[in-house]
């Protein structure tokens, strides 16, 4: 029940911060209150601050973009760092300091100030806890226990989120499918909804054909609303997608992972904005990096965690991205094989892929 209790919490934190309400995190009797920056307005930022004295806290991503980040803090795009508040931060230049897509049309005012990040495991935690949320990780922040805020958990309870956490089977259907423009149907399929214990999250699997003797052809696809729905020709989503199914009704036996981990773990809002850097000249990793993510942060335990539920040891992984062989074999996934899933590319997604090749070291 503790750790029943545990994950209630981050779940309400979580909650609570997606509806731009305060929350405070502790660390061996120390606490930290903090608001959301673009969940703010005005009105809740007078009233969490009625002093103007909230500092801003920032991913080290973040600031070194803004050159407020020391040579150390940039080596490690996800932690901390805080600037003081000056009279003239109010809430739409707090959020032009957190949101690069912003960059060109609201130019920085300056000068800033960096400040010592205080209980600095619980603003590491809070920057997590965003991402989580799919915000921008940054915060008006006070040190002490607000009033206004909602909840109060332990930093250390952050980190443990995913520990430990499970997946299980919650039900299962026959499915039949349509190959995309190519007017096959695979009938022999079905598909299987899990829960996530953590975040209580859906994540599916399709199962194609029958065991055979052999692993099974195995893609673990990251969910991409607009790839995969509405077929955006700026990844390869898509296509990857329906390539994937193809094979493995060809291979007579496979599954294909579709993860609820939109915009390689930041979330659809944070992937739009990474678009929007594209378009004004960044590759894909600089643009997760200037909005203060790590180019990942998918975890890739939890498709090890699914295929367990299948019962599923050993597999023959189509995949091009060298991090997920890894990541499945770190979790106990024995990869027999790795396939390699050919896409042809388009003028829109021809620098993107050449990004993931030679900065992601994909095998394209």
């Amino acid at each position: 029940m503790v750790e029943d209790r545990k994950a209630i919490v981050i779940a309400q934190a979580i909650d609570a911060l997606r509806r731009g309400w305060p929350i405070s995190i502790s660390d061996q009797g120390e606490i930290l209150s903090l608001l959301a920056v673009e969940r703010a307005d005005d009105h809740r930022l007078k009233v969490f601050d009625p002093d103007q004295t909230a500092d801003i806290l920032l991913s080290a991503a973040r600031a070194a973009i803004l050159n407020l980040a020391n040579d150390k803090e940039a080596a490690t795009p996800d932690q901390p760092v805080t600037l003081a508040r000056t009279p003239w931060i109010d809430c739409a230049s707090a959020l032009a300091l957190a949101d690069p897509s912003m960059d060109l049309e609201m130019p920085m005012k300056g000068p800033f100030k960096v400040k010592k990040t205080v209980i600095k495991s619980a603003a590491a935690s809070a920057l997590e806890l965003a991402r989580m949320a799919g915000l921008l990780p940054a915060f008006f922040v006070q040190e002490g226990q607000s009033e206004q805020s909602l909840l109060t958990l332990p930093a250390q309870d952050i980190v443990d989120f995913f520990q430990g956490q499970g997946v299980y089977i919650a039900a299962r259907a026959r499915l039949p499918i349509a190959l995309g423009d190519h007017g096959k149907a695979i009938e022999n399929s079905q598909i299987v909804a899990f829960r996530n214990d953590a975040d209580a999250v859906e994540h599916v699997a399709v199962i194609i054909g029958h065991p055979d003797g052999q692993p099974p052809v195995v893609r673990l696809h990251s969910e991409c609303l607009t790839g995969d729905v509405f077929g955006s020709l700026k990844c390869d989503c898509g296509p990857q997608l329906h390539q994937a199914l193809r094979i493995m009704d060809e291979s007579g036996y496979g599954i294909l992972l579709y993860l609820r981990q939109e915009g390689r773990g930041i979330g659809l809002i944070n992937k739009l904005r990474a678009y929007s850097l594209q378009d004004q000249g960044f590759d894909t990793v600089d643009a997760n990096v200037r909005l203060g993510f790590v180019n990942d942060a998918r975890d890739f335990r939890l498709a090890a965690q699914m295929l367990g539920e299948l019962e599923i040891k050993q597999i023959r992984l189509l995949t091009n991205n060298p991090d997920k062989v890894e990541g499945l074999k770190k979790a106990g996934i024995d990869v027999v094989e790795r396939l390699p899933l050919k896409i042809k590319p388009n003028p829109h997604n021809q620098a993107y892929l050449e990004t993931k090749r030679d900065r992601s070291g994909h095998q394209l």
